[in-house]
Parts: structure tokens; C-alpha cells; sequence
């Protein structure tokens, strides 16, 4: 993969070289979602049926802490519709 991408980064015209780049991007970002579920299926597989705490889960998928936490808030998006701190214990 990173061969290919190294490869996307040589192509001399700008235009074309862009054009690569753009549908490249387009495209992970279908991926991402289809990536994340499935990361999120396997932290709730680890947690529930494995028993592994937040931490080791984290250690053993090599993420960071946050998301795993995340995955079992429920959180989803960039964090702007995230509850604030009064919000969030009101609810």
C-alpha cells in the first residue's frame, strides 16, 4: 500500500497527480466508516465477551485510551455534538 501511495506522490503533472489524490481521499472516507465499525465491534467483543478492561483493549489494538471510552459512550462525529459537562450530567 504505501508503495502505492509513494507511487500517487511521483506522478509529475499536478493536475494529474491531484485528480489521484482527490479520489484517493474520496474513497477512504467510505472506508473509515466501514473501519471504525468493525474496530468497534471487536473493542465490544474484547470487553464483553473476553472481559479485558478499557486499558488492554487499547494496548492490545494499539488506540489510544480515548477511543475505546468513546466506543462505549456512544460518541460518533468530530466531538461537537458531544454533551458538555452540565449537559451531559443532566441527561
Amino acid at each position: 500500500m504505501s508503495d502505492a501511495l509513494e507511487a500517487v506522490e511521483q506522478i509529475a503533472d499536478l493536475e494529474q497527480r491531484v485528480r489521484a489524490k482527490s479520489r484517493i481521499m474520496a474513497d477512504q472516507v467510505k472506508r473509515n466508516k466501514e473501519w471504525s465499525a468493525e474496530r468497534d465491534e471487536l473493542i465490544r467483543h474484547l470487553h464483553h465477551n473476553e472481559g479485558l478492561s478499557y486499558r488492554k483493549i487499547a494496548d492490545r489494538l494499539t488506540v489510544s485510551l480515548s477511543i475505546v471510552q468513546t466506543v462505549f459512550r456512544g460518541y460518533k462525529g468530530s466531538g461537537t455534538a458531544r454533551p458538555k459537562g452540565d449537559q451531559a450530567a443532566e441527561e
